[in-house]
C-alpha cells in the first residue's frame, strides 16, 4: 500500500459489541477511517495498543472515524479475548478477521514465515484513499495519542487546500502555506 493509493477491494468478518458481521471496503467508504493491524489475540503489546485506542475511540467517533483492528486471528478467537480480558472488552470498534492473512498482505503487513501481521496503521479519507500510514516492528507498540494528532492534522489539509501541517502541529497551531516566500526561510 502506498500513500495515496485506493484500498483494496476486501470482505472480513468481524467482531463487534457481541455480534459477528461482515465488513467490506465500501464500509469503509464516505467517512474517514483508521485499519490497525496486530499480530495476534492473547497477546503482549497487542492490548496495550489496542485498550490506548479504546481509551480514544468516543473522541475518534467525534471526529467523523471508525476504527477497525486487523488480525490474523478468526472473528471467533476476536470474541474469546474479548470475553476473557479485562482490557479488551473495553472495545467497541470493530475486530476484523484476517486469517487467510488476504487483507494484512494488500496493505503490505503480512509476515509469509510467521503468518501475522506487524503492526500497521492506515488512515483513509472518505474517498477511500490512504493518507497516513505507519509500520512498527512488532515489538514496538502505537500511541493513540499521536494518531489523533495524526488524523486531526490530515483532515485539516484535507479541509484548508493550499495549507500544510508542520512537525508538532495541533488543532489552533499555525500552519503553513508551500510557496516561493517560504523558501529557506523555515
Amino acid at each position: 500500500m502506498k500513500i495515496n493509493q485506493r484500498i483494496p477491494d476486501f470482505k472480513a468478518q468481524a467482531y463487534q459489541n457481541e455480534t459477528f458481521r461482515t465488513v467490506t471496503q465500501d464500509d469503509l467508504l464516505g467517512k474517514w477511517s483508521v485499519l490497525m493491524f496486530y499480530p495476534a489475540d492473547f497477546t503482549f503489546v497487542c492490548p496495550t495498543e489496542l485498550g490506548d485506542v479504546s481509551d480514544r475511540y468516543a473522541e475518534l467517533k467525534e471526529m467523523g472515524v471508525e476504527v477497525y483492528s486487523v488480525s490474523t486471528d478468526t472473528h471467533f478467537t476476536h470474541k474469546a479475548w474479548h470475553d476473557t480480558s479485562d482490557t479488551i472488552k473495553k472495545i467497541q470498534f470493530p475486530m476484523l478477521a484476517d486469517p487467510t492473512g488476504h487483507l494484512s498482505r494488500a496493505f503490505g503487513v503480512y509476515i509469509d514465515d510467521e503468518g501475522v501481521a506487524v503492526r500497521g496503521t492506515f488512515l483513509v479519507n472518505p474517498e477511500g484513499l490512504v493518507k497516513v500510514m505507519e509500520v512498527h516492528d512488532n515489538g514496538i507498540g502505537r500511541n493513540a495519542d499521536e494518531l489523533v494528532r495524526k488524523v486531526q492534522a490530515a483532515q485539516f489539509v484535507a479541509a484548508h487546500p493550499g495549507e500544510v501541517c508542520p512537525a508538532r502541529w495541533k488543532p489552533g497551531s499555525k500552519t503553513l502555506k508551500p510557496g516561493i516566500d517560504l523558501v529557506g526561510k523555515i
